[in-house]
């Protein structure tokens, strides 16, 4: 059955989170304006209560729970942020929450969890991903005669999802494009509806990391489906399937869904942090780092992109920056056959290393019964047009390579 979006009332949820929620601003970004030449606005929602949008949904579901269910408790499956929704939810509304994350969850996003469920909640960690633990928390529920929650398939979830357009078109009725991260699509769906149903003409971008396209591939099959396999990098916007009612609302409003690389996702992270000091979640960047793809489209325009989360773990960072440099082709990985002879390795830095390449890792493993020895060598350029003679140098010099970065089961093994 086709929903509607007359089945939400965005503006009732608002009311009813008035009191729970920050009305999180709306911040005009001069330097993004500028570069895209438009009216950049950033939907802060990495400023919210649990930083993230989340609470908004989880929220509004459990707030109209009768008092039977309040009692019983609730139970939710997620990956971080909606868990953290759901747990501060419990402590504002004095109800038992159980909680499954996945196994590879954040510790950040774990202990945050703990620290706004306030000992309401009781954390379960199991599966490699979203999908493994949701299976774990519907039969729990079932079990336990609980009240499950879900993260994003839900209407009430969704009408909650849905105030985060209210505030913006309170904010900026003139907005004339919207840009939002789409991971089960229950933000895009509760926005969407609202912002267009308001206003029919504004342009609804919904944005997904490359390497878990769920609602892309719904879009064309006609219906939601289930990915073999996705890429969890991008943990707040990552499933496998995404929900019934979000796909049918997003199907209605969403003009375009585009795919974002996770490598330009952490370029835009880094430069969220080193030139605005915003630290925001791999999710929370999706919308800033459509706006190359989105250059024509918003060109002149008065343009909102939602940042949905500020969740980031500092420990991942260093992963951040490996996978931007390896996206922006400054940082490349070799299997280099350096010949047993003595200075073969200080004519390989003296004279194939470029004035400005580093070395960032080196692996040198002498076969004294060979004649050749093979290294793992990482190689950092000050700029992606450096390669070419990097790996002219190479060859000029007789340097066997393998270059890994082209080859992604060695590189996968390797490095």
């Amino acid at each position: 059955m086709l929903i509607h979006s007359d089945s939400l009332d965005p503006r009732s949820a608002a009311r009813r989170l008035a009191n729970v929620v920050k009305q999180t601003p709306l911040i005009y970004n001069r330097r993004l304006s500028e570069k895209y030449n438009c009216e950049i606005w950033l939907k802060r929602e990495d400023l919210q209560v649990v930083r993230s949008y989340k609470l908004r949904g989880a929220y509004n579901m459990i707030s109209q729970l009768s008092s039977e269910e309040l009692s019983r408790g609730v139970v939710c499956a997620s990956a971080g942020n909606h868990a953290q929704g759901v747990a501060y939810s419990c402590d504002q509304l004095g109800t038992k929450g159980v909680i499954f994350m996945p196994e590879i969850t954040p510790k950040q996003k774990v202990q945050q969890t703990e620290m706004f469920g306030n000992g309401k909640v009781e954390l379960v960690l199991v599966g490699d991903t979203f999908d493994d633990c949701l299976k774990e928390a519907l039969a729990y529920t079932a079990a336990h005669q609980m009240t499950f929650v879900p993260p994003f398939d839900n209407l009430s979830v969704i009408e909650g999802q849905a105030t985060v357009g209210v505030e913006i078109l309170n904010d900026l009725p003139e907005v004339e494009v919207v840009i939002m991260p789409v991971g089960g699509g229950g933000l895009a769906a509760g926005t969407g509806s609202f912002l267009k149903r308001e206003n029919p003409a504004i342009v609804l971008i919904g944005v997904e990391p490359e390497g878990a396209p769920s609602m892309l591939e719904a879009f064309k099959h006609g219906g939601p489906v289930t990915l073999p396999e996705i890429n969890r990098f991008v943990d707040g916007a990552s499933v496998k399937r995404v929900g019934s009612l979000t796909y049918d609302l997003c199907k209605q409003v969403l003009n375009e869904v585009k795919l974002v690389p996770e490598g330009k996702v952490c370029t835009s992270i880094l430069k969220l942090y080193n030139e605005e000091a915003i630290v925001v979640e791999p999710a929370g960047a999706l919308a800033i780092a459509a706006l190359d793809d989105c250059r024509e489209q918003i060109k002149g325009k008065k343009v909102v992109c939602v940042v949905s989360g500020g969740n980031n773990d500092i420990a991942r960072m260093q992963e951040i920056k490996e996978k931007s440099l390896l996206y922006e082709g400054l940082k490349h990985y070799f299997i280099v056959r350096f010949p047993q002879r003595p200075g073969a390795l200080k004519l390989f830095v003296n004279n194939v290393l470029g004035p400005h390449d580093d070395i960032t890792r080196f692996e040198f493993i002498k076969k004294t019964e060979k004649e050749q020895g093979p290294a793992l060598v990482g190689i950092e350029l000050a700029g992606k047009d450096d390669y070419q003679g990097l790996l002219s140098r190479m060859k000029a010099y007789r340097f066997d390579v393998i270059e890994l970065n082209k080859h992604q089961t060695l590189f996968e093994y390797l490095v």
